[in-house]
């Protein structure tokens, strides 16, 4: 098993930065993988997702957290599921959702409050921590676990070094592969 680990560290400077930056990421998703959402209430994972799956063509107005329902479906340029796990209480609840179903489907995968059950989470996916900074500015540690989101992690990088600095996040630190 791949357990070396490989991050970015950003600064989201506004709410519209956190949505920009996350349909960079939509734009780059190809099926399959997971992205594990975690932060506290406000911290910006709705909208995250609302840019990530605006990147992937579904109008971002369509794009509301699942709190009460759960599990959002999206249809763009492929599949997007936004899952929504503040509600449940055990890992047994999450199942009953679907969610080991969804994680083995070839789609795209948004899992807001994903720590509430690392356990059924798979081994590679792409952890996104986001934390309150100032009433509007957010970090953001993304955290590559496994192959394939290292190389998700790769090409959101390659992509925020040609984007013009007026329009992206700021950049923090740029941390090595490092085991964990």
């Amino acid at each position: 098993m791949d357990t070396s680990v490989s991050s970015l560290d950003l600064l989201l400077s506004s709410p519209g930065k956190t949505e920009s930056f996350g349909y960079a990421i939509g734009q780059l998703l190809c099926g399959g993988e997971v992205l594990a959402l975690i932060g506290e209430l406000g911290a910006g994972k709705t909208a995250l997702i609302r840019g990530v799956v605006a990147g992937l063509g579904v109008p971002s107005a369509a794009v509301t957290s699942p709190t009460f329902l759960l599990v959002h479906e999206y249809q763009g340029r492929l599949p997007v599921i936004h899952i929504d796990l503040y509600r449940l209480q055990t890992p047994e609840e999450a199942e009953s959702i679907g969610l080991s179903d969804y994680l083995a489907d070839n789609v795209a995968v948004a899992i807001e409050w994903a720590d509430r059950f690392p356990q059924l989470l798979p081994d590679d996916r792409l952890e996104v921590r986001l934390a309150h900074r100032t009433r509007r500015t957010r970090s953001a540690l993304l955290e590559a676990r496994g192959s394939r989101s290292r190389l998700l992690l790769a090409r959101i990088k390659k992509i925020w070094r040609r984007t013009p600095r007026s329009s992206q996040p700021i950049l923090k630190a740029n941390r090595k592969t490092s085991p964990r």
